[in-house]
């Protein structure tokens, strides 16, 4: 599986609709879409996945009105579930010809998770489906792997050399993966993603819905680099003393420890469009890398302008664009887990 960093095609969204969670939901998370659209299109290909060819003709219109040159933005008609195309969506990688495959792994919901507000069974079925539906639209070659392993993209963190970092709580758990060993889980992923060195955290089952993706926290900057927070704002954000440990100790495929840059919580706890406050902060470590723009998330806090300068200094090639994500936060995601890249 290449880097993220490295050249893409273009990227996949999969746009908001209210044929799961309603009028309101759509609403509100529209902007937030428009803004990527908008940053993303002057990069690479986007590739938006509408609910069907009315939602279409809607998300046309919004991006018209925001004067979006539709240049580079294409559209397909595939049913979904929600958003989180980096969990549900294609994984691209390069077989031993160097030629991209889609990777179709399994995807149950997030271990068949509820919904918390109406505790009913989260669906996942329409979204498990996508990677299939955009290999078969692109004809490349698609790797099924539905029944090898349950693994969200958001899991795992890539250094494109050789190196994985997950969080066991997300992919060794019976949720996912029932009665399966790191060893096995490991084989796999050393077949698939070419990984032969592995940071394991131990992670948080039941922490939140995804059961603590490591791409909420820690991210590869490059191959040398770690991208994470202080000490004591990732206990703030829920790792425990034994995963920071873990993380500051973590070293590559070589034995060299990492560099780690620091990017701060959000000053103050996030609040919505709305007003209303969450009542927790938000990280900037979700951010997503594009040809020739970085999507930071931001939320309209002091630390913005902080966190896009020192994401800015990774990357002196590309151009740090924040986008407002306070009210996709509620949801428990940011850009991060929102997009999917789609290497060159």
């Amino acid at each position: 599986m290449p880097d993220e960093s490295e050249l893409h095609e273009g990227t996949w969204l999969q746009w908001p609709h209210h044929y799961q969670y309603g009028v309101p939901y759509r609403n509100r998370l529209d902007a937030t879409w428009v803004a990527m659209t908008q940053a993303l299109a002057g990069s690479e290909n986007v590739h938006i996945i509408a609910y069907n060819e009315k939602e279409e003709k809607r998300i046309i219109d919004l991006l018209n009105k925001n004067n979006i040159d539709l240049t580079h933005v294409d559209f397909y008609r595939f049913k979904t579930d929600d958003v989180w195309v980096r969990d549900n969506g294609p994984i691209y990688a390069r077989d031993m010809h160097g030629n991209l495959v889609i990777q179709d792994w399994g995807f149950n919901g997030w271990g068949q998770k509820s919904d918390e507000e109406s505790n009913q069974p989260i669906g996942f079925t329409n979204c498990n489906a996508i990677p299939k539906k955009i290999a078969q639209a692109q004809g490349i070659p698609l790797i099924d792997l539905n029944k090898t392993l349950i693994n969200e993209g958001g899991s795992v963190e890539i250094d494109g050399h050789g190196t994985l970092m997950a969080c066991k709580s997300s992919i060794i758990n019976d949720n996912r993966n029932p009665g399966m060993s790191q060893a096995q889980i490991e084989a796999i992923f050393t077949e698939y993603l070419g990984a032969s060195h592995f940071i394991w955290l131990d992670g948080q089952a039941g922490l939140d819905l995804t059961d603590q993706h490591i791409d909420g926290f820690a991210r590869f900057g490059n191959a040398s680099t770690i991208v994470t927070m202080n000490k004591h704002d990732l206990l703030e954000f829920d790792v425990t003393a034994k995963d920071i440990k873990t993380l500051y100790g973590a070293k590559n495929k070589q034995e060299k420890p990492y560099n780690f840059v620091t990017v701060p919580l959000t000053k103050n706890t996030v609040k919505k469009s709305s007003g209303s406050d969450l009542g927790y902060k938000g990280s900037y470590v979700n951010y997503y890398i594009a040809n020739t723009v970085v999507l930071v998330p931001n939320y309209q806090d002091p630390n913005d302008t902080i966190a896009n300068d020192i994401i800015q200094s990774l990357y002196p090639n590309r151009s740090v664009v924040g986008i407002d994500v306070r009210d996709l936060y509620e949801n428990g995601g940011m850009i991060h887990c929102v997009t999917q890249q789609q290497p060159a």
